[in-house]
Parts: C-alpha cells; structure tokens; sequence
C-alpha cells in the first residue's frame, strides 16, 4: 500500500477538478504544466521517504505540489489585464485550487509561495520549502531536456489523469 501512496493521492486529487486541463498548457520546453505539476508532486514525495526525520506531512504536500501551478491559463500569450507570469500565476492556482478543493493551511502556503524569492513572503512550512526548490529544479531540467520525465510512476500518473478527464 504505501508504494501507492504518490499514486493514489495525485489520481484521486485529479477526480472531479480541473486538473487535466492543466495537459493543454505548456509549461516549460515542451513539458505540459500537467506532467511538470506531476514531476515536482513526485520528487517531493520521494524526497519526503528519504528524509523521514523531516516528518513532512505526505498528502499535503503531494497535492499542494500537484495545485502549485494550477492557474489554467497559457502564460505564454501576453494578456494586459495579467501582471508579470511569475508573481502572479500563485494567486491565480490557489484561487482555482480554493475554487474545486478544501485546502488545508499548509496546501494553501505551497501554491501560494512556490515562486518565492519572486513573491516575496517567504514560505511558513517545511513542505513549502520543498516545493518552492524542487519546482525549480525541475523547471530547468524541462527548459533542457527535449522528452523529460520517463519515469514510470509520473507517466503512469499522467496517464491516469488524462484517460479518466473529459478535457
């Protein structure tokens, strides 16, 4: 059961929200903002099984990863009535997260301050941290790597949130 636990979180996150829609928007290179959510959900989570002595809280902190770039919206096409991508797109996800999802306090500080040194406030919980350094990392691997993400449990994710959408 716990080798399910990533899984079962992010697909049963993905039932009745809007998350697949996320596959219609490119992210970064040519990462859909889906499977990058799903990447940095993933490497959180293993990060979290590594580091027990963290005590990291490992829903929360799958599916606040999962929401952190839920903003729905192709940021690549310039819209004047929308401030700078970078420090708006978090309020813009945890609008959209609140809207389809009871967020706990700790989800809510990972959507809202995972671009953080850009927006500022710092993060207030550990699973913040992570988020905000492992969506980093993962943004920069996609921006050079032309077909990242092979790994089997984030493809197998992906593809279960896109066969069981009606995007």
């Amino acid at each position: 059961m716990k080798r399910n636990i990533f899984l079962n979180v992010a697909v049963s996150t993905a039932a009745h929200s809007r998350l697949a829609q996320m596959s219609r928007y490119t992210q970064h290179g040519n990462t859909s903002c889906l499977l990058h959510s799903i990447a940095v959900a993933y490497y959180c989570y293993r990060l979290a099984r590594r580091f027990k002595f963290l005590k990291l809280r490992e829903n929360e902190l799958i599916r606040g990863a999962l929401l952190h770039d839920y903003f729905l919206y192709d940021w690549h096409i310039p819209n004047k009535n929308r401030p700078m991508h970078g420090r708006y797109h978090p309020t813009a996800a945890c609008l959209n997260a609140e809207s389809d999802f009871n967020l706990t306090d700790c989800e809510r500080d990972i959507i809202k301050k995972h671009m953080f040194p850009l927006t500022f406030t710092p993060p207030a919980f550990r699973e913040s941290y992570i988020v905000c350094l492992v969506d980093k990392v993962c943004s920069i691997y996609e921006i050079f790597k032309k077909n990242p993400y092979r790994n089997r449990q984030i493809r197998t994710v992906f593809k279960k949130i896109r066969c069981h959408s009606h995007i």
